[in-house]
């Protein structure tokens, strides 16, 4: 995987994360997954994040990534 893609995670406060891969802090913390993504865009342009999952879907479940 790149070193420059991006992640948006769902942390434990309720809010959303804006990560890359091993880093120890967020690039940037939103209360909604929406604007997480389009941050995500804004740092990365050209890249799709991939987004944590946060519910059960009959395509996966919470624990896997997908493309937004």
């Amino acid at each position: 995987m790149a070193k420059d893609r991006l992640f948006v995670e769902r942390r434990e406060q309720g809010d959303y994360a804006v990560r890359r891969p091993n880093s120890e802090r967020a690039s940037a913390v939103l209360p909604t997954q929406k604007e997480a993504i389009e941050r995500a865009r804004e740092l990365n342009p050209g890249t799709q994040p991939l987004v944590e999952r946060v519910r059960y879907t009959d395509v996966g479940k919470p624990d896997k990534w997908r493309k937004p």
